[in-house]
């Protein structure tokens, strides 16, 4: 670790205003404390409170982004820190606004060779049996700039799928339809631009949804992952290209189902992951032997402008 001097004064970036605020909260707060734990000058800054120019009125050295979802993990935010000449962490503006949106990373991904889920973009004009005819049941319907598992439901029915389309639509005019795999689901976890052990999620009913990723105790991780070693290897070198290809840098998380031949599908890339007491990145840098405190500030120290 640097000397914490070195790293000068840190704002914490946390809350925003997406629909994810809740969340970014409780990854800030416990960013800010691992932070200071560490004898770094470190402050929380809500973006939703205070205008981004009071970063540079306030005189700090650099920043931790912790804000989830639009406003915060969709290039905004770094654009405006670049404008300012702050640095800050995780991946820059292109890579932010390309992981945030669903549809443009899987047409990189699958110009790029790596497996990803059949989908197609939906409207109000889709017609449930067209597409389900060319998708299969169940499938997916999310929202394409959401995360968190925000407006996402899995149709299982005809019946199901408009209400599905509605309730993605109240959070974003993009909204995308996706083949459902079925399997067991991963997360990998990349720190420092290499692949963290794999995390194996259990999800009740296989429903990793909103409470389940932050609030409930049913859900059940696995690090070490239980998969065969050249598979968990498998996955985590696809895992760093998906996340390389997409001009990734730092750290990040994406989400990973194996159908029934341990094939890997890749879903999406987290460019700010959470990072509370049920978050997946420190969970796998701990089965590494990395501590959440040293986590964290191996994050802030690859602070970056452009």
């Amino acid at each position: 670790m640097s000397n914490p001097g070195d790293l000068g004064k840190v704002a914490v970036l946390m809350g925003g205003r997406s629909a994810e605020r809740e969340i970014s909260l409780r990854s800030g707060n416990m960013v800010l404390a691992a932070l200071q734990r560490k004898g770094i000058d470190a402050r929380a800054f809500d973006p939703r409170d205070q205008g981004f120019e009071q970063l540079q009125t306030q005189r700090f050295n650099r920043v931790f982004i912790a804000l989830h979802g639009r406003f915060g993990e969709d290039g905004t935010v770094q654009g405006a820190l670049e404008v300012m000449g702050i640095p800050y962490t995780g991946s820059g503006v292109m890579a932010s606004a390309l992981a945030m949106d669903k549809w443009r990373t899987k047409l990189v991904w699958l110009a790029s060779g790596i497996a990803t889920p059949a989908y197609e973009m939906l409207t109000a004009d889709s017609q449930a049996a067209d597409v389900t005819a060319r998708l299969g049941l169940p499938l997916m319907v999310k929202p394409a700039h959401e995360g968190s598992s925000i407006g996402i439901t899995k149709v299982e029915s005809i019946e199901k799928f408009d209400a599905a389309y509605e309730l993605a639509a109240k959070h974003d005019g993009s909204v995308i339809a996706e083949q459902f795999i079925a399997g067991r689901e991963v997360t990998a976890a990349i720190l420092n631009d290499q692949a963290l052990p794999l995390v194996r999620i259990e999800a009740p009913q296989g429903n990793y949804d909103y409470h389940n990723k932050y609030f409930g105790e049913a859900t059940k991780y696995h690090c070490p992952s239980g998969l065969p070693a050249a598979l968990e290897v498998r996955i985590q070198q696809e895992a760093l290209a998906a996340f390389r290809v997409l001009g990734c840098q730092g750290w990040g998380r994406l989400d990973v189902m194996l159908d029934a031949k341990d094939q890997p599908w890749f879903l999406e890339m987290n460019t700010v992951p959470g990072m509370t007491d049920h978050s997946l990145v420190p969970m796998a840098a701990r089965a590494s032997g990395v501590p959440f405190d040293d986590v964290v500030v191996q994050i802030l120290e690859a602070a970056h402008v452009g």
